[in-house]
Parts: C-alpha cells; structure tokens; sequence
C-alpha cells in the first residue's frame, strides 16, 4: 500500500458509480480516511465496510444534502483535503427530440450537482486549502452528435472548474477538472454492451479502446494529490485521445529507421 494519501480527509460524492468505485478503491489503497456519499445506501455501506471509510447517503441533486455530507466529513475527520465530484447522467438525443424534462434534468445531475459540491467544498476550504476535482467529459469541448444536452452540462462544468480555480487560488483551493471520453461503467452499459455500439466507439478513440472506470480513477487521484499541488486551474483529458487526435482510419504507425 502507497501512504500517498495517508492522514487526508477526502470525500468523494457520487462513490458506488464506475468511476467513483474505482476512485475510492484506489484512494483507501493508498492511505486515505474516505467519506463515500451517494444515493443508493445498500451499496453505499458494502462500499465503506469493504474500505473503511463513512457512508453518507446523499442525493446531490440536493444542495442541503451535499451541504450535510461535507459537514459530515468534517465532524468525524476534523478537516476536509480533497473532494471529488463523480456524479453524473447520460442522455444522448438531438435537441429537437430532448424534453423539456430531460434538458432540467441532465443539467441538474451533472452540472448543478457539480456547482453544489463545489460551493460546499470551498465553504469548509476556505481556512485550510485543499483540492476539488469534477468530472466533464470529452463531449464538452468535441462536437459529438446527438450530445446538446450532456455536453452543455459537461461543458458548463469544464467553464465553471477553470472560473473557481481562479476565484480560489489566493486560498490555497486548487480546483481541476477530467473529461473522459467513453468509459465502461453501468451508466454507458447501453452503449458497450452492444457489439456493433462498442466497435464504433472504440474506432471513435485514437488509442483504439474505450475507457475503463480506474484509467479515469488514476487521473482524479492525481490531481488530488497534494505533491502536485502547483496544479489548478486544468481540464485534463483522459479520452484515448478523442477530443483533440484525429488519425486517418487504416493507417499504421511508421516503421522504425
């Protein structure tokens, strides 16, 4: 076990998903008293039984609740050094078919729930410094059909990261994003469960492969890591390259010599 994380506090919000799963795996292996929040309380529990940290049932599509679970975190711990935001949905339609209903409600999972983690997290920062990190996604920046919604949400969350991290340097709150691309998690099963889906999207990233819950995992303990605390203010893509490589189908990478 690596003691990177030995003695912080973290809180990640959206913890029985894919991704935060993963995270919160990777964070107790490596030192860290972990407060695991999210909204289905059986797994929550198994989840914090299996890695020691406290379970908060929250729903963060509720600012009093995500309010609650950082105060939570502060009582049993005494401090707060990192929180992560892994919270997130998926609808994937044009604009012209996409509900008034649907439109409020992939904002209010994914960027409002963002917005609310943020805001509670620097609250509690606002003394001590430490690290916020949130989840956007590779559609933000890249234009992906049939993603107006998510990718307005997504997007917002990139914008509103960059925005905080300036607002909140001269506190010592670093405040950084990821965008992933195609990740194998229950909330994208529809789409890597089918053949035909998952090649398609596998020949959409340049590195040839979807991603998996701990590739993004990897890059979310980075930036929470206090070693790189010289680092806010960044959206770090971890997409196989989707959002900024376009290589031309059928060729190969050049011989050696």
């Amino acid at each position: 076990m690596s003691d990177r994380f030995v003695g912080s506090a973290l809180l990640i919000v959206g913890a029985t998903g894919g991704i935060g799963s993963a995270l919160a795996r990777r964070l107790a292996h490596q030192g860290a008293r972990l407060a695991l929040a999210a909204r289905t309380p059986e797994a929550l529990e198994n989840l914090a039984r299996e890695l020691g940290g406290i379970a908060i049932p929250t729903d963060a599509t509720h600012p009093t609740e995500v309010d609650a679970a950082v105060a939570r975190t502060v009582e049993e711990y005494g401090r707060l050094d990192g929180v992560a935001h892994c919270v997130g949905s998926l609808l994937l339609k044009p604009a012209h078919t996409t509900t008034n209903e649907e439109w409020d409600q992939t904002l209010l999972a994914n960027l409002s729930s963002a917005f609310y983690v943020l805001r509670a997290a620097a609250r509690v920062m606002q003394r001590t410094g430490g690290s916020v990190v949130l989840v956007s996604s590779a559609a933000g920046s890249t234009g992906l059909a049939n993603h107006e919604a998510i990718a307005a949400a997504k997007g917002g969350i990139a914008a509103m990261a960059v925005s905080a991290a300036a607002t909140y340097a001269s506190r010592n709150i670093r405040v950084n994003c990821v965008a992933p691309g195609l990740v194998r998690t229950p909330l994208t099963a529809r789409l890597t469960q089918s053949e035909v889906s998952l090649k398609a999207s596998q020949a959409m990233h340049p590195l040839g492969r979807i991603g998996e819950p701990d590739d993004v995992a990897a890059a979310i303990a980075f930036l929470l890591d206090p070693a790189n605390r010289w680092i806010t203010g960044q959206v770090l893509g971890v997409d196989g390259g989707l959002a900024t490589l376009k290589v031309s189908a059928g060729r190969s990478a050049p011989a050696n010599g």
